[in-house]
């Protein structure tokens, strides 16, 4: 993992901490903590980590999120999509994804990938 910044290394160690603390050894272990909110919540207490890094977290352990970041908002932006809170824009692109039949893990990747190549 490439940090550019000391506080994402301390980010880090801090999640791995709160997840030792809870018992979460394994892939399976962190796959199933997730599915309970009072997990998530916990986790947003750590400093750095936000909705994104949590749905990012669970796509890391084979959950199907939307990590919203800077490329699924410029893909947004180019659509005409306004600039909208995390949570609504994540909503548009599950409703997107489940409207075109597409897990929506798979759309969001798709967007990221493109995007990212165009940059």
């Amino acid at each position: 993992m490439k940090f550019n910044h000391p506080q994402k290394a301390a980010t880090a160690h801090a999640i791995t901490d709160l997840l030792a603390a809870n018992g979460v050894d394994t892939h399976d272990d962190l796959h199933t903590w997730l599915d309970h909110q009072a997990n998530r919540t916990a986790l947003r207490t750590v400093k750095g980590v936000g909705p994104k890094s949590i749905d990012y977290i669970g796509n890391l352990v084979g959950r199907s999120h939307v990590a919203v970041d800077v490329h699924l908002r410029a893909f947004a932006a180019d659509a005409g999509v306004p600039d909208l809170h995390y949570e609504q824009l994540r909503a548009v692109y599950e409703e997107t994804a489940a409207l075109l039949g597409h897990d929506k893990g798979g759309l969001e990747h798709a967007v990221w990938r493109y995007k990212s190549e165009a940059a």
